[in-house]
């Protein structure tokens, strides 16, 4: 990296990335902005607007969250088969039918095939797009994910802000413009997106998934690094629950979003370049890790805070939460883009997409699992059992890379200090 590459801002690196990773980094802000323009109010939807029980709407979510997860194996897999590109594109244009959907369905069953079409749809596209951007960048993938992760951040943050104003007309206006954004990115993909050349493969689909399991420095790795993931999602179990023991006022967790939020955008690609000249990656990711649990040590005088009830007990309240949140997200945004540069390192580039997939299949089943353990420990007596066993999975996941790390049993990546 150049000294006028290192001074250069996230708008400056990402045009120093080939077209195709620029396309594609602007492509996961308009999928982001998507997604969390409807999401995150679409559970109001199902029970206010539509009168649907409890049960029906939580058998709704999760069969998307099922067929996203659960999939993106053959996600991956579709990818290196098909080409990244048409996996993206056949992905986009999904979400965009399944939101179509969403607006127009009032029944179960149309329901639930816009949960299946949405969430087979991130299964398609995800691992597709991390695959397509490690081909297309192989010398700096750390710094490409790390960009990806900014323009990531900012469409989560700019989708509620965007959803919430168009559900002042009605909800099925979110939902045709979220349908609308995905047809115009399956569009821009198709006019813009080129083409991978793609070997042909010379095993069954059965056989390459085992090829992949066998790889044992890569299951290492992968089971390593569940932890990370299982407590990724914690800015969405364990802080809305804290936030609400200390103040019913709303702005709280908006606070608490809006706060990690920005400092993704503007710490990312400084803590990545930071850590990409002065370290190797398994010392990184195990920085990263270890201040993941960190932030479950730091949030633990909120455990036994009263509820708050003027305006200096709140913020008094608040800031040890909201501490204890921007460590978790330096942790996350220190540990990420490594993590995502070494999972295609362990294979041929043909594979890539076999081995995000596989990764991330492994993780979600990981962080499903790690929530119902974490959401239960929250709710014994003031919550300290779940946070210590997040500081449990984070610490443990940090000694795992440690550890991978002294036995030189993590990928070298092109580009990357050993």
């Amino acid at each position: 990296m150049t000294e006028t590459q290192s001074r250069a801002g996230t708008f400056a690196l990402l045009r120093s990335f080939p077209r195709s990773v620029q396309l594609l980094v602007l492509n996961q802000y308009g999928v982001n902005t998507g997604f969390y323009m409807l999401v995150p109010y679409l559970s109001m939807h199902l029970t206010g607007n539509l009168g649907l029980s409890l049960a029906i709407t939580g058998l709704v979510l999760g069969v998307r969250t099922l067929s996203q997860q659960g999939l993106f194996l053959i996600g991956g897999t579709a990818a290196d088969r098909l080409g990244p590109h048409r996996v993206i594109i056949a992905g986009c244009a999904l979400r965009s039918v399944g939101f179509a959907v969403f607006a127009f369905g009032t029944s179960v069953p149309l329901l639930l095939l816009a949960s299946i079409l949405s969430g087979l749809a991130g299964a398609l596209f995800n691992p597709a797009v991390r695959s397509y951007i490690a081909v297309a960048e192989p010398t700096r993938r750390a710094e490409a994910f790390a960009v990806f992760n900014v323009f990531a951040q900012a469409g989560a943050l700019s989708g509620p802000l965007i959803g919430s104003a168009l559900l002042a007309v009605d909800f099925r206006t979110v939902a045709i413009a979220a349908a609308v954004i995905f047809a115009a990115l399956t569009l821009a993909q198709l006019r813009f997106l080129p083409a991978h050349p793609v070997e042909r493969a010379d095993t069954t689909v059965l056989r390459g998934w085992g090829a992949v399991l066998a790889n044992r420095r890569f299951v290492l790795f992968t089971v390593a690094m569940l932890g990370m993931f299982a407590l990724q999602t914690q800015m969405y179990l364990v802080y809305p629950v804290l936030a609400g023991r200390i103040t019913d006022w709303g702005g709280a967790i908006a606070a608490l979003f809006l706060s990690t939020t920005i400092f993704s955008l503007f710490a990312q690609v400084r803590l990545t370049r930071w850590f990409d000249r002065r370290t190797s990656r398994g010392p990184a990711i195990t920085a990263g890790l270890a201040l993941m649990g960190a932030a479950f040590v730091a949030v633990l005088p909120v455990l036994w805070a009263a509820p708050a009830h003027t305006a200096a007990q709140v913020a008094f309240g608040l800031a040890p939460l909201v501490l204890s949140a921007l460590i978790l997200e330096a942790g996350i945004m220190i540990a990420q883009p490594f993590v995502m540069e070494l999972i295609p390192a362990y294979g041929n580039s043909n594979i890539s997409g076999t081995l995000f997939g596989m990764f991330y299949l492994v993780s979600g089943i990981a962080a499903a699992g790690g929530n119902a353990l974490i959401g239960y420990g929250i709710d014994l007596g003031n919550g300290w059992p779940g946070a210590v066993v997040c500081i449990v999975l984070a610490w443990g996941s940090a000694a795992g890379i440690w550890l991978l790390h002294r036995r030189n049993l993590l990928a070298d990546p092109a580009g990357a200090r050993t």
